[in-house]
């Protein structure tokens, strides 16, 4: 009160500066509520974002070990139905099933009611693999173990193809708690007479769950198609209690409509407030295996906004001793006109500086080519060719802090398998790039990932770089892919370290390398789908016609300005003739990248 009787005493602009005072102050306020709205806004985008990679990731997983189980009964069937005839070496297949499928534990046949009299009214052959890998062998089907009356039984009998059962605890073959796959036999008539069942412990799917958090008090959770709890932290209430037992204990009833949409296999996110007041974010997700499972990530908001609360309370304290500096200032300018006006610039200019907000845009995976019309410093084309009907080659590029961070992999093997690891390497170069700079930290990074969910001995070879845009620096990491070549006033390739593919060995210390990309020079990277690909006659197109190819595409009309969709157009178009008529059996990927920097000191004197 004393400094604003001053302020009215001594100047005839006071009134105005306490005008100023007041608008400011509005405007700071206004300023940091939006700022604290965008910054609100981000995170909680970065947070959707990665609950769905996660959600991704993990589905990924577990369909994998769903379809290895679902491949070796669908493999059994034929070979279970020849031996109808000879019931006593079906346990032999069985045998043969449990060795050598890892993730079953134990496998067995469920006859329909006398169909072998001799055998008895109850007929189950099942051999499971106990801890000390010993095999138990024995016929488990008798009154007391009704499997009749199992749900996998009748369900199985009904079902068009396989069926997951729900999960359950097995007490007279196996000994835990299960979940079982599986397929009707048919007799030389057509009739189904039994059923072939894998069953896979539920110890492997919350190693899976818990393996990591996307924060550390974030936790994950799976349901069956009835709601019962299969995998969550909590060990006491796996397989113990069901959603709704669980969320009759909560107040919000928001819960209740999440529960019946994840039951009802549908995705999608909410809001839970829980009993002490804290707000859950819930991230949902079908299991894409035809379980009639669905997944959950659930993350604390007080650990989400904890960094930009405090962030906003070390604003707020700044405010406060703005507002101090900007009172006394006026208090100066009261006293000189002069110093009025200054004091009046130094605020309009403050004024200025807190209204100018800067909004976050989040990278998204290249559609559409040229990627980057807007830019004249970077030309990009790519194709990718599958050998079937889906791949496993990959390759991914994004612009980040004025760098291009680009990707191309090659997993070993074909078919769905190599399709589902192509799609869990990409999610993960998109993820640790997004964080990373170097490229070898990006490949060691992704390789961890790797090499601890491999279970199937699945490899990538993958070379990942980084272009720095504004002088042509590039640094990068080759993890056993073939090596790229460069395409400028000459051709060469671009020396590589022996780094080893990633997935193999967890803790590999990748090197990187650096090579100064010339303006106007083109980096060609492809798979051995590209030099592997055979004619009729088993020849190979070879690196050599690849790179005279390359040569033949860049140095046109004798110019060597050619964009990368005509050298990759030229030599898809000459891979084609050399193949002829011949089938395809490796995917084939090309990148170019073509450096076109529109001033560059390496241009200058030229």
């Amino acid at each position: 009160m004393d400094l604003l009787k001053k302020l009215r005493l001594k100047s005839p602009h006071s009134k105005s500066g306490l005008k100023i005072i007041v608008l400011v102050a509005v405007l700071v306020e206004l300023t940091s509520i939006v700022q604290y709205w965008f910054a609100s806004k981000s995170i909680r985008e970065e947070v959707e974002h990665r609950a769905e990679t996660e959600l991704h990731v993990k589905n990924l997983e577990i369909q994998n070990v769903m379809v290895a189980v679902e491949t070796a009964i669908n493999n059994t069937v034929w070979t279970a139905e020849q031996l109808l005839e000879q019931p006593d070496s079906l346990y032999g297949v069985l045998a043969h099933l449990v060795t050598q499928n890892p993730t079953i534990v134990g496998a067995g046949l469920m006859f329909i009611a006398d169909y072998y009299p001799q055998k008895g009214h109850w007929f189950e052959p099942y051999v499971v693999m106990r801890a000390d890998s010993t095999l138990e062998s024995s016929n488990i089907g008798s009154a007391t173990h009704d499997y009749f009356e199992a749900e996998f039984f009748r369900n199985g009998m009904e079902a068009d193809g396989g069926y997951w059962s729900e999960p359950y605890f097995d007490d007279a073959g196996a000994k835990m708690m299960l979940c079982t796959y599986t397929r009707a036999l048919h007799d030389a008539s057509g009739r189904a007479v039994a059923l072939i069942g894998a069953d896979v412990s539920l110890d492997w799917l919350s190693d899976v769950i818990n393996a990591r958090q996307i924060y550390p008090s974030s936790y994950n959770v799976i349901l069956s198609r009835e709601g019962q709890v299969m995998a969550c932290p909590v060990e006491s209430l796996v397989m113990r209690s069901t959603a709704e037992e669980l969320a009759s204990d909560v107040r919000d009833s928001n819960i209740h409509r999440v529960n019946r949409q994840m039951m009802s296999g549908e995705s999608g996110h909410s809001t839970i407030k829980n009993n002490s007041g804290e707000n859950l974010y819930v991230f949902y997700a079908p299991v894409d295996a035809g379980t009639g499972w669905s997944m959950a990530v659930v993350c604390s908001d007080n650990e989400i906004y904890r960094g930009l609360r405090q962030v906003g309370f070390n604003i707020m304290l700044l405010m406060i001793a703005g507002m101090a500096l900007l009172c006394y200032i006026i208090y100066r300018v009261a006293r000189n006109i002069r110093a009025y006006e200054d004091a009046n610039s130094v605020k309009e200019r403050i004024g200025n500086e807190l209204r100018i907000a800067r909004g976050i845009q989040e990278s998204m995976l290249p559609k559409i080519f040229p990627p980057y019309p807007e830019r004249d410093d970077i030309d990009i084309f790519s194709t990718l060719t599958p050998a079937k009907e889906v791949g496993g080659d990959l390759y991914d590029f994004f612009i980040r802090n004025g760098r291009l961070f680009f990707c191309i992999g090659d997993v070993s093997g074909k078919g769905i398998p190599a399709s589902l690891v192509m799609a869990v390497t990409r999610s993960l170069f998109r993820t640790v790039a997004s964080h990373q700079d170097l490229p070898a930290d990006i490949v060691k990074d992704i390789n961890a990932s790797m090499a601890e969910m491999n279970d199937s001995d699945m490899f990538v070879t993958l070379f990942v770089g980084a272009l720095d845009l504004e002088s042509g620096k590039m640094q990068y990491c080759n993890a056993g892919h073939e090596a790229p070549l460069l395409a400028g006033q000459g051709i060469g390739i671009l020396p590589t370290d022996n780094n080893i593919p990633v997935g193999l060995m967890a803790e590999w210390d990748y090197k990187g390398m650096e090579t100064q990309i010339y303006p106007l020079t083109t980096l060609f990277l492809y798979t051995d789908g590209l030099t592997e690909a055979e004619n009729a006659a088993h020849e190979q197109f070879g690196k050599q016609r690849m790179v005279e190819m390359v040569r033949q595409a860049m140095y046109v009309d004798g110019s060597y300005r050619c964009s990368p969709q005509s050298i990759i157009s030229f030599v898809t178009s000459t891979v084609n003739d050399f193949v002829g008529d011949a089938e395809q059996y490796d995917d084939l990927t090309m990148l170019a990248i073509r450096y076109t920097p529109k001033e560059s000191p390496l241009l200058e004197g030229k």
